[in-house]
């Protein structure tokens, strides 16, 4: 089994250097763990990525079911085709209900600002996912969501399953928030990184190791990676998901997913 974590990055000029890709194919060791692809490259990449494989993505997939109403789409795939083509202009225009660019703050919302999903998930140290609908600012994830939902867009048509929005086809997409996979780890300490990764992967190679210290997102895409193919066959069993409005929000995948608040 091919286990792919990316910790994807919205930043055009940051991302040959930020974008990580970790690949796991047995417990506690990993394939490769590498940088230098910007975004189109990276598409191209998991584009040909073979078929068994289960891909997780660090970016939100949807947004609050509301959202979906008021720009008129009914589905994630029709979503992730309008995002393809009007995205870019949301970025632009940071018009409500997106926020977090100069001179545009924190508006109230027609809507609950967070999916169910990002409500639902546990709490580490008191920190949750963010809003999508922030493109700018500290610890924001709406620029690098909507810049990858093209992404979604062309696996979906070239027969991936994006789970849990649709229910058959390869290879695996999902959504995931490394926090729920590192744990309560004081992400920008290198010492701290280098302590969890000779802890909990002491079969690590060496390389990797010294690699997934050098920064914040080597770090993400190298644990979610190791802690993915701990869990291969949850992976490889997910269920039909069976709540309308999750099969049109998402969810965010974690070992403990079936536990979620939702």
């Amino acid at each position: 089994m091919q286990i792919l974590a990316i910790d994807w990055s919205g930043d055009a000029h940051l991302a040959r250097s930020r974008m990580w890709l970790a690949e796991a194919r047995e417990p506690g060791r990993l394939a490769r763990l590498e940088a230098g692809r910007d975004r189109a490259a990276m598409t191209d990449h998991l584009l040909a990525t073979q078929s068994e494989a289960v891909i997780g993505l660090d970016f939100g997939f949807a947004f609050p079911i509301w959202f979906l109403e008021q720009v008129g789409v009914r589905s994630a795939p029709d979503l992730w085709t309008r995002v393809a083509t009007d995205g870019e202009s949301w970025l632009t225009a940071c018009q409500l209900p997106f926020w977090g660019r100069r001179d545009r703050p924190r508006p109230v919302l027609n809507g609950p600002a967070y999916r169910r999903t990002e409500i639902g998930v546990p709490r580490l140290a008191g920190i949750g996912p963010k809003s999508i609908f922030q493109i700018g600012g500290a610890g924001s994830v709406g620029t690098g969501s909507i810049r990858g939902m093209p992404l979604l867009h062309r696996l979906h048509e070239q027969g991936a399953r994006v789970w849990p929005f649709t229910s058959d086809g390869a290879p695996v997409v999902l959504e995931i928030y490394p926090r729920l996979l590192t744990g309560a780890v004081r992400k920008s300490d290198a010492v701290a990184r280098a302590k969890l990764l000779a802890t909990r992967y002491p079969r690590l190679d060496q390389e990797h190791a010294r690699l997934a210290t050098l920064s914040e997102d080597a770090f993400d895409a190298a644990v979610s990676a190791l802690v993915m193919i701990e869990h291969a066959s949850d992976l490889l069993s997910l269920p039909q998901e069976r709540d309308a409005e999750l099969r049109l929000e998402g969810r965010i995948w974690h070992p403990a997913w079936r536990l979620d608040q939702l």
